[in-house]
């Protein structure tokens, strides 16, 4: 895995790229030319005396860490977006006003998808093999607690976003200690790993702002609540554990 590790954000609303600096050095605006004085030649051919601290290559156990977590995020995002696209049409059949929420939670993901979509392509990290696997699972348990009924889907809804927010809640914090610890070396956690954490971060809340929905939908009205969140929660987390590996 290179050290590049963040992609272009493919994800829907987000905020379009500036210009790279250098598009500007190839193409100036001539039309807020002004000659150059002997005080600007001088600053400008002065020496860079900038002291940012240099960023440090990833070790042979980070980089595999993060291809695992990468590989383990796009499979639980693929599931996420295949969950609801099996609930939502018995949903909102049955309950119209749901429509709506069901789309916003539904984009959430597919936008989450994409991100790890383009972060596995653009380093070669090989997606589970479980891949089919994972996706009949997930969409026979959307299908499965749509036709329970609305709390139940909604359960399903909170014990998947409680496993998967706090998988990435552990995330962060791995990078957060890699950032603590180069600082302590005079080295910088680097662009792009801090481009990753935030995105992470991003995706984690709103991964657990569809927690909060659920729960606000009434999800722990679902019957038998505790032991259809305690088997989802268990199948989250064995399925994380054979993702990592396989």
């Amino acid at each position: 895995m290179s050290l590049a590790l963040l992609p272009s954000k493919a994800i829907r609303r987000s905020p379009r790229p500036q210009s790279l600096p250098v598009l500007d050095f190839l193409a100036p605006n001539w039309t807020s030319w002004r000659p150059v004085t002997q005080k600007a030649r001088i600053a400008t051919s002065a020496p860079n005396t900038s002291t940012n601290p240099p960023s440090k290559p990833l070790t042979k156990s980070q980089k595999e860490y993060l291809d695992s977590a990468l590989r383990v995020n796009q499979a639980g995002e693929l599931a996420a977006v295949l969950i609801y696209t099996a609930q939502t049409p018995p949903l909102t059949r049955a309950h119209p006003h749901l429509r709506p929420l069901m789309t916003h939670m539904y984009e959430q993901e597919a936008g989450h998808f994409a991100v790890f979509n383009t972060l596995l392509a653009k380093h070669r990290i090989r997606p589970t093999a479980m891949y089919p696997v994972w996706s009949v699972a997930a969409t026979a348990l959307g299908w499965g607690t749509a036709l329970m009924g609305r709390e139940a889907a909604m359960a399903c809804t909170e014990a998947v976003e409680t496993e998967i927010g706090g998988h990435y809640n552990e995330q962060v914090r791995v990078l957060l200690e890699w950032a603590d610890e180069r600082r302590k070396e005079g080295h910088t956690l680097g662009a792009e790993l801090e481009e990753l954490l935030g995105t992470l971060r991003r995706i984690r809340d709103e991964e657990l702002e569809h927690l909060d929905i659920a729960v606000e939908n009434d999800a722990k009205e679902a019957r038998p609540y505790e032991l259809l969140t305690d088997v989802i929660k268990g199948g989250c987390r064995a399925a994380i554990w054979v993702t990592e590996r396989v």
